[in-house]
């Protein structure tokens, strides 16, 4: 089910699942969040309508998945609130322990296959109580719980904590604090630059 709003602009359709996975992440307006496959933008637009001083990087490996978000949202990029990035994300280069919140919505590499090197990227690039949300539509490639718990384990392979399952209507998912850095690690960190 499509519902339509207005992001200051053109009226956009957004997917119930859409809608639904950004009211769960319920970003904070100063945040730096990471948003794993963007395809259109459509999350990307409502999460920067939610931001102040805080930042969105929106990445995904298709080129016209990118050029389709710098479109949808041009007055969000020119504001500074998003950047976008083409990349996969075992690629991704980010400084260490910069975000507060990464969500991915429908991206199948979680629990498809092993993720480490992905996981790896998010743990060094959330800072030690940051949380990662995977998230997947009502429409559902297979069984719920299959996909939770194949998700779950493979967080809690890489450390990541407080393990939380989501099921409701219009989608579920998986959320997780990223594991603990050392002592060294810990030091303050300068604004993190997405760009």
């Amino acid at each position: 089910m499509l519902s339509t709003m207005s992001l200051r602009g053109p009226r956009l359709a957004v997917p119930d699942r859409v809608r639904w996975a950004v009211e769960l992440l319920d970003p904070d307006p100063a945040e730096a969040i990471l948003e794993i496959g963007c395809g259109p933008g459509v999350a990307a637009a409502l999460v920067c309508e939610r931001l102040d001083t805080g930042r969105l990087l929106a990445v995904d490996r298709s080129p016209v998945a990118i050029k389709r978000t710098a479109q949808r949202n041009a007055a969000h990029l020119a504001s500074g609130r998003l950047a976008v990035r083409e990349s996969a994300l075992d690629a991704l280069v980010v400084p260490p322990h910069c975000l507060d919140t990464a969500f991915a919505i429908n991206v199948n590499l979680f629990w498809v296959r092993r993720p480490d090197r992905e996981l790896a990227v998010l743990g060094r690039a959330l800072r030690p109580d940051g949380i990662l949300h995977v998230l997947y539509g009502a429409a559902r490639p297979t069984a719920a719980e299959r996909v939770t718990s194949t998700v779950s384990t493979a967080l809690r392979t890489h450390g990541f904590t407080a393990v939380t399952i989501s099921m409701e209507e219009f989608g579920i998912g998986v959320s997780a604090r990223a594991p603990a850095a050392s002592p060294a690690e810990t030091a303050p960190h300068a604004r993190c630059e997405l760009g």
